[in-house]
């Protein structure tokens, strides 16, 4: 299975807040690792503001631009008004797993349904661009058998493949279990082979 290389997470719970037309919208970003944790986000904001008008959302699960396991409501907004508008700023932000909650207190002026969209999609495009985000990194952990004659090789191409060694054991052979991002892993099996002529033994263990 291709895993995903690394991309840009949320780093922390966020929050701005904007007036539109009278209306007040409280747009929270959060990162989120599953469905279900972009579910209890959704029920947390709402929790905190349970006065508001509506609550909608959208959520991507997983690296940027996948629709495996997104979701989106309007949350009583005229059909296609919030929770789509919201959904295609996120599929194109190049942000994963990432919910973002716009919550809405009315404000007596109607904004229509392009104003609709235009002021969530704003929003949620507004809460990005100052969001704190971190590399989430892939890893690809493995347990190698080398003959002392290649460990020296084997070191130097860890180290210049961001290779961490979490085990090692001496005996008849060299042991190690090591981890590194999946976007190298491919290349360092291949380096690993022609460095050890092929009597390196490799196996994954996720």
């Amino acid at each position: 299975m291709t895993r995903p290389a690394p991309y840009d997470v949320p780093a922390e719970v966020s929050r701005q807040e904007t007036v539109i037309q009278r209306s007040r919208f409280i747009t929270t970003l959060a990162p989120v690792a599953s469905v279900d944790a972009a579910r209890d986000f959704v029920a947390r904001i709402g929790a905190e503001f349970p006065d508001a008008t509506h609550h909608c959302y959208a959520y991507v699960v997983g690296p940027p631009g996948s629709l495996a396991q997104a979701g989106m409501s309007d949350a009583g907004e005229p059909h296609g008004t919030a929770g789509r508008p919201m959904l295609e700023v996120l599929l194109h932000s190049g942000v994963g797993d990432v919910a973002a909650v716009v919550t809405r207190y009315f404000g007596g002026v109607k904004l229509g349904k392009g104003g609709l969209a235009r002021a969530y999609a704003g929003c949620v495009k507004s809460a990005l661009a100052e969001a704190q985000l971190v590399r989430k990194v892939t890893w690809a952990r493995l347990r190698l058998e080398v003959d002392y004659p290649a460990l020296e090789a084997v070191r130097r191409l860890g180290a210049a493949l961001g290779v961490e060694v979490l085990a090692e054991e001496f005996g008849a052979r060299v042991k190690q279990v090591v981890r590194l991002p999946e976007e190298h892993a491919e290349r360092f099996l291949a380096a690993l082979r022609d460095s050890s002529g092929g009597t390196a033994t490799v196996e994954r263990l996720d």
